[in-house]
């Protein structure tokens, strides 16, 4: 797959079937996408386009009321992308004065002047350029005129609720990890750096791997314990991993640590990959440390009977 950094020099295709849009997660909807994009371009022998904004337009448009925490960083994206047969994915810078780019605009000077698009392929309910006023209606009554094809894929549903980058987000925000991982098709990951930490888990017997993550914006899933699989270094392990404030011993700042079963490699200043596979329990005060260390246990002997699941 080749990445473009915008479309000022993309190179003429024969036949760009294009599809848009941010993808985050590229979760099993917009997998359908996909799917369909490959199927066209076998039948015409054409390449596959996919133009996604970078940042996200509601981290540009919307900063001021909230910040959005995403799925997928851009190369986490990226190589989802590559994964399912993509040949080009274009990233747009997502400006302010880009955002200012009518439906006709975004049309004409991107899809076919820039890329000379064939055909495209959009979700339900794709929505694009200013206001987000252009849309599957907007398309099939110009595209004789702008000279391609374009084909809408119907609302994808799993046992009748709809799938969005959105649902699953919330479906993490609440600690769901298996409804999340349903609708990605895979399990939810985030990638981070071992730094120091407090060292308590390793006086009660548990060691922990305190984990920053690489940006600020990748959602972390609710507070609590995870059953995890963790990489490092191509190496598959098992482990689990708690997110939150660590009440029993007064923590106050927001943690991610994981205890890597049968393991004691020195990762400090190391880069690991962490899976979650369900939640074993909320995140919860104990009276005192040894009665952390025996929920500790449990949480283990739990988390094994999941992996093993």
């Amino acid at each position: 797959m080749k990445i473009h950094e915008g479309v000022d020099n993309f190179p003429k295709l024969n036949f760009p079937v294009v599809t848009s849009g941010t993808f985050d997660g590229v979760h099993i909807g917009h997998q359908k996408i996909l799917e369909k994009l490959r199927e066209i371009v076998r039948q015409n022998k054409g390449e596959s386009v996919l133009l996604t904004f970078w940042p996200h337009p509601r981290m540009v448009l919307h900063s001021h009321k909230y910040q959005i925490k995403l799925l997928s960083t851009f190369e986490e994206k990226a190589e989802l992308l590559e994964a399912r047969g993509v040949d080009h994915l274009i990233k747009i810078p997502f400006t302010p004065e880009f955002s200012q780019l009518t439906s006709e605009e975004f049309v004409r000077n991107i899809l076919v002047n820039s890329i000379g698009t064939k055909k495209l392929v959009i979700g339900y309910d794709h929505r694009f350029g200013k206001n987000r006023e252009g849309g599957f209606e907007y398309l099939s009554q110009h595209a004789a005129q702008l000279g391609f094809e374009v084909e809408e894929i119907p609302q994808q549903d799993i046992e009748d609720v709809a799938v969005s980058s959105s649902r699953i987000r919330n479906a993490l925000n609440e600690g769901n990890v298996k409804i999340a991982n349903k609708y990605l098709d895979r399990a939810y990951s985030i990638k981070g750096t071992i730094i120091k930490g407090a060292q308590l888990g390793r006086s009660i017997g548990f060691p922990t791997a305190n984990i920053k993550l690489d940006n600020d914006y990748k959602l972390i899933p609710a507070d609590g314990a995870y059953a995890v699989h963790v990489q490092f270094e191509q190496h598959l392990y098992r482990g689990m991993l708690n997110i939150g404030n660590r009440p029993t011993v007064n923590g106050s700042e927001r943690t991610i640590e994981v205890n890597i079963f049968n393991f004691d490699k020195d990762i400090y200043k190391k880069e690991i990959k962490v899976s979650f596979v369900d939640q074993i329990r909320k995140e919860i005060k104990f009276p005192n440390v040894e009665a952390l260390r025996k929920q500790l246990m449990k949480d283990r002997e739990l988390a094994n009977d999941i992996l093993n699941g």
